[in-house]
């Protein structure tokens, strides 16, 4: 029973481990995507693009196609772990050795990838910029309506998330289940459900490519960036005409118990007013 223990209080603190790092990877990705590209627009002081350089000639400058190929191997390695650990015969190996910490294993490991390319990425600073809003009053107005859109898509990720089970996307409900004896979660879920997030590898696509394309300035980095990650989500789910029937009869559900609940709690309110001797809204109404 103390091996039991220990084992349960390990892996609640390898869990509690993961999440911190995750949850500051996610941040430090917020900041690498949407406030690096829109913040030097505000200020001035950062400089992302050189626009009076010709392309012919950046495109022959070492530095640039230095910057460009160090960019595109931090991007081959986060698309390797990205899918290598999500290939079925990886998974399933892995799930043999780690068990319940195999999602565990993954997210870590995603987040670390994250980390990496973050910290060396190279920014492409000696070539012109693809569009550029530097016109008054635009060079103002424009990324500040960038930086509320991407404030706004943000919220819609992690509102998603919070739906699609966070706890278990972090591994922390496969843990926490393992502990308590009832095997995977995801075998709880009803068949649709299993089938949906089988295919909808990753549920913010939109809100995502929002975030990588709407900026005030596209330089070559970043186009380079946003066209590699937008590639990868296009490819890497495969939504069917069942699963997009699943998540409708879900959503209905949704709205309906959504309002059978406003309309229980205003029937409650109601038969308090009644109780307490004051006369209905409706009531009060036809006596006047």
């Amino acid at each position: 029973m103390a091996s039991i223990t220990v084992r349960g209080w390990a892996l609640c603190a390898v869990s509690l481990l993961n999440f911190a790092f995750v949850f500051i990877s996610g941040a430090d990705f917020i900041r690498f995507l949407s406030f690096r590209a829109i913040y030097h627009n505000i200020t001035g002081e950062t400089t992302l693009c050189q626009d009076s350089i010709p392309w012919s000639e950046a495109l022959r400058d070492s530095s640039v196609l230095g910057s460009l190929l160090v960019d595109v191997g931090l991007l081959a390695l986060f698309i390797a772990q990205h899918s290598l650990l999500a290939w079925s015969p990886v998974k399933q190996a892995l799930q043999s050795v780690l068990g319940a910490l195999n999602r565990t294993a993954y997210c870590f490991t995603t987040a670390l990838a994250l980390q990496i390319l973050m910290h060396y990425w190279q920014p492409v600073t000696g070539a012109p910029c693809l569009w550029s809003v530097d016109q008054a009053p635009w060079s103002v107005w424009f990324p500040l309506l960038c930086f509320t859109l991407h404030f706004l898509c943000w919220a819609i990720i992690c509102s998603i998330l919070m739906i699609f089970d966070y706890p278990e996307l972090l591994g922390i409900k496969q843990l926490y289940y393992e502990c308590l004896g009832l095997g995977d979660p995801l075998s709880h879920k009803p068949p649709g459900a299993q089938r949906l997030l089988a295919h909808l590898r990753h549920p913010v696509c939109l809100e995502l490519g929002v975030v990588l394309w709407l900026l005030p300035a596209l330089s070559l980095d970043r186009l380079l960036l946003a066209a590699t990650l937008s590639t990868y989500l296009a490819l890497a789910h495969s939504l069917d005409k069942q699963d997009l029937a699943y998540l409708c009869v879900q959503f209905h559900s949704k709205v309906q118990l959504f309002r059978e609940t406003r309309r229980g709690s205003t029937d409650s309110a109601e038969s308090q007013e009644d109780k307490g001797g004051r006369p209905r809204p409706a009531e009060f109404m036809s006596e006047n």
